[in-house]
């Protein structure tokens, strides 16, 4: 018969677990306030003058007063930051003074294009840089594991840009394996019908398989660019892990019992760097979205990253806001996210 655990017992663990749930929900929510507030002060802290831009050089004293006025300037910036507040509670990030459209708008045509370039490399980074590490633990100091050293020194070291510069020259304007920079050829642009954001998916969905060929072709140089910079990471950490737990106790126990070499490394050793894995593989994908600015501006890719780069060089401030905001709050998320994967795949952190 099973032992009935006491009543006290349960509300403590109930307390325990929800303490640390609503302490991860206060931290998150403080962690989005600060990066809010972060945001908003830079607009005070830029050189550009929003309203010498909506008026004009040559705009008269009283319509420079008026401007400032319809924008809330001539208020404490403790107001302004509340009415801030009050319109992203809204959805509201401003009027881009790049394209006159909402920043609301313009980031959802623009962010599911980052999505998608993000993934796509995240999935290359992953598929290929955990293989490379499994191999180079597998066989550490062979021909492999030096690989496995190149790989990690050439994505850490080498500037993407300069990668994506390269990877034009050498397999666009030289070999013609890739398509060239933009999501798909000039004939395809017009006549592709947006429903999801997703280049890929849409081309797919229009049943013409010429064009979903061209969005390959267009896509698979940058993912690849891209995906180097997450693999280097993917790589080098999740070797460390591998090797530090193969000179451990229950390794050498698994070798005495006659344990082969794959059987260690996937069925004891793998699993308990599981919840590095997840924390890398995170940090990695984080760090694809908001890192793809360089790599979006060389493919002329029409994401997140390239939007934001035209609003620096614009002077546009509710779009460097809007898109300052929303690639830190996934980057917060994600973190979190990570955390949550980390403490149900690995007891330890439990």
């Amino acid at each position: 018969m099973a032992q009935s655990v006491p009543s006290a017992g349960f509300a403590r663990l109930f307390w325990q677990r929800g303490g640390r749930l609503i302490g991860s929900v206060l931290s998150l929510l403080v962690t989005l306030l600060g990066l809010l507030a972060f945001t908003f002060m830079l607009s005070h802290l830029s050189p550009i003058d929003p309203v010498q831009q909506i008026a004009g050089d040559h705009a008269s004293e009283a319509t420079y007063e008026q401007v400032r006025h319809d924008l809330g300037l001539d208020q404490p910036v403790l107001m302004q930051f509340w009415r801030y507040v009050e319109h992203l509670a809204q959805g509201d990030l401003g009027v881009s003074r790049l394209t006159n459209q909402s920043v609301s708008g313009d980031l959802m045509t623009t962010f599911p294009a980052t999505i998608e370039l993000a993934t796509c490399a995240m999935i290359f980074a992953v598929v290929f840089g955990v293989t490379l590490a499994l191999l180079a633990a597998w066989k550490p100091g062979s021909w492999i594991d030096n690989l496995a050293r190149f790989v990690s020194l050439l994505g850490y070291s080498v500037p993407v840009f300069w990668l994506g510069l390269l990877g034009l020259l050498l397999f666009y304007a030289v070999l013609h394996w890739s398509a060239g920079p933009g999501r798909l050829d000039d004939i395809w642009v017009y006549t592709l019908e947006p429903k999801t954001g997703f280049v890929l998916i849409d081309s797919w969905l229009s049943g013409e398989p010429e064009m979903f060929r061209n969005a390959i072709a267009h896509l698979w140089l940058p993912v690849v660019i891209l995906g180097l910079l997450a693999m280097a990471g993917i790589t080098r950490l999740l070797r460390a892990a591998l090797l530090e737990e193969s000179s451990k106790e229950y390794v050498v126990l698994a070798r005495a019992k006659g344990a082969g070499r794959v059987r260690i490394l996937l069925r004891h050793i793998f699993p308990n760097v599981l919840g590095t894995l997840v924390t890398v593989i995170a940090l990695s994908y984080a760090t694809l979205l908001e890192g793809s600015v360089l790599t979006e501006t060389v493919f002329a890719w029409p994401g997140v990253g390239r939007y934001m780069t035209n609003a620096l060089f614009s002077g546009d401030v509710p779009a460097i806001l809007g898109s300052t905001l929303l690639i830190g709050s996934c980057f917060i998320l994600i973190n979190t996210l990570a955390d949550v994967l980390t403490w149900l795949t690995d007891p330890r952190t439990r």
